[in-house]
């Protein structure tokens, strides 16, 4: 479920239609939305939605949650047993395709763009499959939100053919900066 950014100009106010879990942003601490509550929509990108609630702070919702703001709900990745077969049609570029669809909750810009990836490998298992091994950063240190984007990249490369085993680890050395983002990350945020 892959929606657009909502533009300023058409940002509208969304009451729950019930009780849903959110973390809030930049912290990461978890909180319980109320049916009723009212909610200003203001990025719905990689399956989750960001929110300003009516007391201004930003709220992250987790796809599963979508409903609640008249959204279709998406499950979470399956723990699904892959096929032997599938082992010999892995590409770790694929990998990075799902990690493209991890996206920073306060920036419209996905991870690997922000260039939050720091290191993608893989190693073959014996018996089959591959193991993974991700580290990425936060784009300020003691971000809030490293473990739910942590779990976000962790869920989504599951799901590639061929992996079996995922380790996403949070790093903070070399430090990030703006020197990392990509050409088109640069260009959509304004920063030449």
């Amino acid at each position: 479920m892959e929606l657009p950014v909502i533009g300023q100009n058409k940002k509208k106010e969304i009451a729950l239609t019930r009780d849903c879990d959110a973390t809030t942003i930049p912290s990461g601490e978890k909180i319980r939305l109320l049916q009723g509550e009212s909610v200003v929509l203001t990025q719905a990108l990689g399956g989750s939605f960001t929110v300003r609630t009516d007391l201004g702070y930003l709220a992250r919702i987790a796809a599963v949650d979508a409903d609640a703001i008249g959204f279709i709900s998406s499950p979470r990745p399956s723990e699904a047993v892959i096929p032997q077969s599938a082992y010999r049609h892995f590409d770790i570029d694929q990998v990075m395709a799902k990690l493209s669809t991890v996206f920073d909750p306060e920036i419209p810009v996905n991870v690997v763009d922000l260039g939050l990836i720091y290191l993608c490998e893989a190693t073959e298992i014996e018996g089959g499959g591959h193991a993974v091994k991700i580290q990425m950063s936060m784009t300020a240190p003691g971000c809030g939100m490293g473990d739910v984007l942590r779990q976000d990249a962790l869920e989504r490369v599951k799901t590639v053919a061929g992996v079996t085993e995922v380790d996403v680890e949070i790093v903070w050395d070399p430090p990030w900066d703006r020197s990392r983002m990509s050409e088109a990350a640069r260009l959509q945020l304004g920063m030449f």
